[in-house]
């Protein structure tokens, strides 16, 4: 809609725009209709658990595989006396059949941030750009573009002190801490992740993602469990059809 100027002041040729209309579902939430990412995410997985359905997701078989079968640069010599852990969508391969990601992050610690740079220019790596978060984007000698996440939280010490290895070997994240950064990023996809992440894992695994985010992030416990119960449901097998019983009417005789 083309708007003119009269008189100092903006004309839109009587055409006012018509606000959107909120949805009953989210008037409910959130009245004015600015609905929060955790919010939304509530709001979501509990509409996704009342349709789920058994043996809605891939077979068990495919969700057992681990693989590294994309080559992404190796950063342990670059990198090997400075602590760092895979995250974002190749580290889920450590937990779940490996997809695809356009790219690779990693998590340092903010103090070591200024060194990892310095050697990743070193070795080839261009910076790009700023990161959202504490960071940078920076494109390696291959073209893959890398982007170094700065970590300052609380639970950073622990997640780089034990780390876990991919199929690869390549330093990965725990699970519990993968979980509370999937949770925090609110995307559809990251949702998805720690679906079929944690419908995988132990209960003992899953014991400590709980007392991970009983501590740091508790009011995303109710959504964990709703997480948990979706993924499986996926991984149930799917009721077995009744076959349909022949008719034992005989065939009429032709006139």
């Amino acid at each position: 809609m083309k708007t003119a100027i009269r008189n100092g002041k903006p004309k839109t040729n009587g055409r006012a725009k018509t606000p959107a209309k909120i949805p009953p579902a989210i008037a409910a939430i959130a009245p004015d209709g600015n609905v929060t990412a955790r919010q939304l995410r509530h709001f979501a997985l509990e509409r996704i658990k009342q349709r789920v359905k058994p043996g809605s997701g891939s077979a068990l078989i495919f969700l057992q595989k681990r693989t590294a079968m994309r080559e992404w640069p190796d950063l342990r010599e670059i990198l090997n006396d400075i602590p760092w852990v895979l995250v974002g969508g190749v580290a889920t391969r450590a937990y779940m059949p490996e997809r695809a990601t356009g790219d690779i992050d990693i998590l340092v610690h903010a103090r070591d941030g200024k060194a990892v740079i310095e050697r990743l220019q070193l070795s080839g790596y261009k910076v790009l750009s700023r990161l959202a978060v504490p960071g940078y984007l920076l494109r390696a000698p291959s073209g893959v573009k890398l982007d170094v996440i700065f970590g300052s939280s609380p639970w950073i010490d622990k997640a780089l002190a034990h780390p876990q290895h991919d199929p690869a070997r390549y330093p990965t994240i725990p699970l519990p801490y993968l979980v509370l950064m999937k949770l925090a990023a609110q995307r559809v996809q990251d949702w998805a992740d720690v679906s079929r992440m944690i419908a995988q894992a132990s209960e003992q695994e899953r014991q400590e993602v709980r007392r991970v985010l009983a501590k740091y992030s508790p009011e995303d416990l109710d959504d964990l469990e709703s997480l948990i119960f979706i993924g499986e449901k996926e991984l149930e097998l799917p009721p077995k059809v009744k076959p349909q019983a022949k008719s034992k009417r005989k065939p009429r005789a032709p006139k």
